[in-house]
């Protein structure tokens, strides 16, 4: 097996536009929610979310090529621009049949496809669609336009596990490296769901927090009066290499992904397994592909949603895999700041952790107020402050609907 290194990163997200932006954000333990913008949403039960603010599609592609395109389309062209500069790469001097593109998006283009509905509701029942509805709609949408622009010829392909979707993106092009299969693959994933539809879905299953009168503390992991997820979009991009192939070209190595799983709880369609079965297997699978003992852990960044239930669940697992160790790591939730970004979470929450490793320090769990009396005081989660430590290892995990787990296992190199 061929070792795989991350050479590259972009980040566009509700607490920061940039690579540096974010990790600014996360340093500082910045709130990235606020009133919704993108439509009125004072008649729902939730009236924010974890926007991106001041981004301009324009900045990176034409007025006409916009218009084309759905806005998580938009944000997934922007951080792989990002990362294509930060990974230092001549796109002429590499062999771009070797290089492939596997990209992940949750729901895909939703507000094209919410407009198109209203449009022609509101237009009599008269079928006139815009040409371009479909390819703005669909979630492998992205992956081909990522492609078409640098004339990537290798593996192109989405993946689809709601809020897992980008972990197993990760996975799938870790996967495709090591096994020589490609040198170079971009991966990462965009959502861009702030919708009617999206609130007015989550809302009416329970599923988003209903803080508006104090929203920018709403994401509250771990805190025993957390209500519910808070609203996030934005877009995660990392540029996977085969090892030897980032050393012939003097690349500089931000981590090494050495392991990865992928499970299903096979229990619920929304809720996790109460004792967190199918986390415990996946971290377990994680950590033996990765070759590495539970004591080699440093950090954890957990899927941490801020719901009564999941985040429960997932410490137990962490209790169950980790035994004592579980108390000498320290562990975060990165939502807390930027809200839930779906199909995108795994992307920036393992970009979050490879920073981490970069410049010594764990990113907080803000919004801590009140001790869940069911959660172990002696878990290290990181409350409200970022804290200094060397990170030599982490994982990153990610859960979605339908029972889907992934576990990324991440080490400095």
């Amino acid at each position: 097996m061929k070792r795989v290194v991350v050479t590259g990163l972009g980040a566009l997200t509700p607490i920061g536009n940039t690579l540096e932006a974010y990790l600014e954000g996360l340093k500082q333990g910045i709130s990235g929610a606020n009133l919704i913008t993108q439509f009125d949403a004072t008649l729902f039960k939730t009236h924010f979310a974890c926007e991106v603010k001041g981004f301009n599609p324009e900045d990176f592609m034409d007025r006409r090529e916009v218009r084309r395109i759905d806005r998580f389309t938009q944000f997934a062209v922007a951080t792989v621009a990002e990362a294509i500069q930060h990974s230092g790469l001549d796109l002429e001097a590499i062999n771009k049949d070797r290089v492939g593109v596997i990209w992940a998006s949750g729901i895909g283009g939703l507000a094209t496809l919410e407009k198109e509905v209203e449009e022609h509701i509101t237009g009599n029942g008269i079928p006139k669609h815009n040409p371009f509805l479909i390819p703005k709609m669909i979630s492998d949408i992205a992956a081909g336009q990522i492609s078409i622009q640098y004339g990537f010829m290798g593996i192109n392909y989405a993946t689809v596990s709601a809020c897992a979707s980008s972990s197993h993106a990760l996975m799938n092009a870790f996967d495709y490296i090591r096994m020589g299969r490609n040198d170079i693959i971009v991966t990462g994933g965009s959502e861009a769901t702030i919708t009617k539809t999206a609130v007015g879905g989550f809302n009416s299953m329970k599923a988003l927090s209903e803080r508006n009168d104090d929203y920018q503390t709403a994401s509250r992991p771990f805190d025993k009066d957390r209500d519910g997820f808070v609203l996030g979009e934005g877009s995660g991009a990392l540029i996977l290499e085969e090892y030897e192939h980032a050393k012939r070209r003097g690349a500089t190595i931000y981590a090494e992904v050495v392991g990865a799983a992928a499970t299903a709880d096979a229990y619920h369609i929304t809720a996790p397994h109460p004792e967190g079965r199918g986390v415990i297997n996946v971290m377990n699978h994680a950590l033996q592909d990765a070759q590495l003992n539970p004591e080699d852990i440093d950090y954890i960044n957990v899927h941490g949603t801020s719901t009564p239930l999941g985040d429960v669940a997932e410490l137990k697992a962490i209790k169950t895999v980790f035994g004592d160790h579980a108390f000498n790591l320290n562990i975060s939730s990165t939502k807390s700041m930027t809200g839930h970004l779906l199909g995108a979470a795994g992307a920036i929450e393992a970009i979050a952790s490879i920073l981490a490793m970069n410049h010594d320090f764990i990113p907080p769990t803000i919004n801590h107020f009140t001790d869940d009396p069911d959660i172990d005081p002696r878990f290290k989660l990181t409350f409200n402050t970022a804290e200094s430590r060397k990170v030599r290892a982490a994982i990153s995990n990610t859960f979605g609907f339908g029972g889907h787990n992934a576990s990324i296992v991440l080490r400095k190199i």
